[in-house]
């Protein structure tokens, strides 16, 4: 007697962990737990069109956020204007190698590879270019939502400004506008992906093969 539960077939509430039947949904409906009425499953609209536009753009803006200053600062008659990459280059220099390693991980390694990624598993669904290593490779995708650190810098800069603006002048550059339309298709990528819908179809198509 085979007793084995195919999981597929359930979904569980992540906040009362209640076990349902897995609802078959079209685009734009969602399903809500019945005992705390949090949301089990929402199938997002165009969700593979829209994270390939947002990747794509977030690509597009990543060298001016990294190079272009982010803001100048006027002290005692000397102007002074650096890049996220600058900021890097002068912790170096001072000596904070840790610290440069964390920031050019978290700020600029990890948001790179996030919107890649995107971008990659995006183009594979919009061209209908799947295969088996993509599995694993969404496996890999998934687990860098808890290393995106972008939003952390953008806090650290509006600190640093709103601690500077009484005792100098500042200026604000292009490299901060580019920054923030990165951080945002860096956050939205992420979030117009539907990763039921993804976990579906791989599974569907390879998960027999792998196992």
């Amino acid at each position: 007697m085979n007793n084995k539960i195919n999981t597929a077939l359930f979904v569980a509430c992540q906040q009362c962990d209640a076990l349902y039947d897995k609802p078959q949904l079209k685009q734009g409906q969602l399903a809500k737990c019945n005992r705390c009425g949090s949301m089990l499953i929402e199938r997002k609209v165009d969700s593979i069109e829209r994270s390939f536009n947002w990747s794509l753009a977030g690509l597009m803006l990543m060298l001016p956020a990294i190079l272009l200053p982010i803001m100048g600062v006027t002290l005692a008659g000397q102007f002074h204007q650096a890049s996220l990459f600058d900021c890097i280059l002068v912790l170096i220099d001072r000596g904070f190698f840790m610290i440069a390693c964390l920031v050019f991980l978290f700020a600029i390694a990890v948001p790179i590879v996030r919107l890649s990624g995107a971008l990659y598993l995006s183009y594979c669904f919009k061209f209908n270019k799947l295969k088996p290593s993509l599995l694993n490779f969404f496996r890999a995708y998934h687990h860098l939502d808890h290393w995106a650190m972008l939003n952390v810098f953008m806090l650290g800069i509006v600190v640093s400004m709103y601690k500077l603006i009484d005792d100098t002048e500042l200026s604000v550059n292009l490299g901060l506008l580019a920054f923030i339309f990165w951080l945002i298709c860096s956050t939205m990528s992420a979030v117009a992906l539907d990763q039921d819908y993804i976990w579906d179809k791989l599974e569907k198509a390879f998960a027999k093969d792998e196992a």
